[in-house]
């Protein structure tokens, strides 16, 4: 049987908005400007849309609150990377920017008894089709 308290930290929506929040601190300082935060559309959410200079950032946060199921920075596969493809190429179509420069970033945070390791990883996968 596993580890029921690490099932519940890793699904948790307080440890998702958390991540998120601090997340979205590291983007400032970092010079990233936030458009959107939990953006939801038909086909899923994007966490963060933010801007960068003149590109638009699609950024993933993964946050994990044990190293039960390992670090967040593995936690975006192929599958999800697919996903978040979709959901961008639906807010480009939106908003009316296709033109404009994008790139995918995702934030890992992990949150444990020792403190919190936020890691941020520019460019961390092309458009997946």
């Amino acid at each position: 049987m596993g580890n029921s308290v690490g099932a519940d930290q890793r699904f948790s929506p307080k440890l998702g908005t958390r991540g998120e929040a601090l997340a979205c601190t590291l983007l400032k300082e970092k010079g990233y400007k936030i458009i959107e935060r939990n953006f939801k559309t038909p086909i899923g959410e994007i966490d963060i849309v933010a801007r960068e200079g003149q590109t638009l950032v699609f950024v993933e946060v993964k946050t994990r609150g044990s190293k039960a199921f390992g670090s967040a920075k593995w936690a975006v596969d192929r599958k999800k990377q697919q996903k978040l493809s979709r959901l961008a190429l639906y807010y480009l179509n939106l908003k009316a920017w296709k033109d404009r420069p994008a790139r995918f970033d995702v934030v890992a945070v992990d949150l444990e008894r020792q403190g919190e390791r936020i890691e941020l990883f520019r460019n961390a996968f092309d458009l997946v089709g």
